[in-house]
């Protein structure tokens, strides 16, 4: 967690690039486990804890030598529903969500080790089977938008390029991106890096949002979020339950503040924890407010569109390496199942789609053993 810039680690070396795909082969496992848990009549915070619950198992199975290497949760499983945007992630004393036949489910997860985080996210209809109708147009333009942010994610392309082409396909279905949402750049202990990809920025969000060039070894988690609606995320009495430690400085006054702050420091350093994770939940949501308040500590809002709309998500995490840009997250999604009466009729939507998401080059061969969704590559 040095600050000197030259100690920082990169993709520039195996190891880090060995603990990212790692890390990504952990994600992908715990996510396929978590979509099974996805049925009717579940509870989402169930499934949110048996995420969690995995993630700290299968991460605490790995690098066990590096005996001061930290690893484990680095997001904290969500299930957002139909037209709840994001991190919906209930501890025990707030209101659950019990999941319904044909809901849009969206799981979110993130794992690290040693601090190299790898997320992800994906759309699932509750009960499988057929999905019409705007349901139908809010996945496949997320899906598209995804595969197309995926082939312009290489080094001298700019970020506003991605956020163009996640605009136009999601016109194609009818749809709009939630304004404003980032997707970060990824750094060893940092889930959100200086450089960012904005989603359907406001015209003050434009103005303010900077322009970056993507430049070989960086690693970006890349989010893309659709709605039906106007795409614009408001809280509602929904309580925050995940938050992240920032590097403000404040001599907190309250004694329980001050005991929560020292176990967020210890415990999660400046990776995003869910209150779930403490002991005593009481005195964590007494703690967490004098911490906010003094923006030591930072939340995650629990965002929703307005009722009747769905949100669809898909989010995946990409190493910018000289051999192609690999995507080390995400599982594969069916479009069979999506009947939609609208598809991309723009032609230079279509191309980009249609260009390879996979690299040409010879060296592959090497990594034969790989699987070809845990490292997806565009030449």
């Amino acid at each position: 967690m040095a600050d000197d810039k030259e100690a920082e680690k990169t993709i520039a070396e195996d190891l880090v690039v060995t603990k990212y795909k790692l890390a990504g082969q952990i994600v992908n496992r715990v996510l396929e486990q978590v979509i099974a848990k996805c049925v009717p009549d579940a509870s989402a915070r169930e499934i949110c804890e048996f995420g969690d619950k995995l993630i700290l198992e299968e991460t605490s199975k790995v690098f066990k030598k590096e005996k001061d290497s930290k690893k484990g949760i680095a997001f904290s499983t969500c299930v957002s529903v139909n037209n709840c945007i994001c991190h919906f992630s209930p501890i025990p004393s707030e209101t659950d969500y019990i999941l319904k036949q044909g809901d849009l489910a969206k799981i979110d997860l993130g794992a690290h080790i040693d601090g190299f985080i790898a997320v992800v996210a994906h759309t699932v209809a509750v009960g499988g089977g057929e999905v019409t109708g705007r349901a139908a147009d809010v996945l496949l333009a997320a899906h598209h938008a995804s595969e197309a942010a995926l082939r312009l994610l290489r080094p001298g392309n700019e970020n506003t390029a991605i956020t163009e082409v996640v605009q136009k396909i999601s016109a194609e279905y009818g749809c709009k991106p939630i304004e404003g949402m980032l997707s970060h750049q990824l750094k060893q202990f940092r889930i959100d890096g200086e450089k960012s990809i904005i989603q359907n920025p406001s015209e003050a969000q434009r103005k303010e949002h900077e322009k970056a060039t993507l430049e070989t070894y960086e690693v970006y988690a890349m989010d893309v979020l659709i709605s039906t609606g106007e795409g614009v995320g408001r809280e509602m009495d929904t309580r925050c339950t995940i938050y992240k430690k920032t590097d403000e400085i404040y001599q907190l006054k309250l004694k329980a503040s001050r005991m929560f702050y020292s176990e967020v420091r210890n415990k999660h350093g400046n990776m995003p924890f869910n209150l779930r994770s403490f002991d005593k939940e009481t005195s964590a949501r007494l703690g967490v407010v004098e911490c906010v308040n003094h923006k030591l500590i930072e939340p995650f809002q629990v965002l929703y569109e307005r009722p009747g709309e769905v949100v669809a998500q898909f989010k995946f995490t990409a190493l910018l390496l000289p051999s192609g840009t690999h995507r080390i997250t995400g599982l594969p999604f069916d479009k069979s199942q999506c009947k939609s009466d609208r598809s991309i009729k723009d032609p230079e939507l279509n191309s980009i789609l249609n260009s390879s998401a996979k690299s040409n080059k010879k060296k592959k061969k090497k990594t034969g053993t790989e699987e070809p969704m845990e490292t997806e590559t565009v030449a």
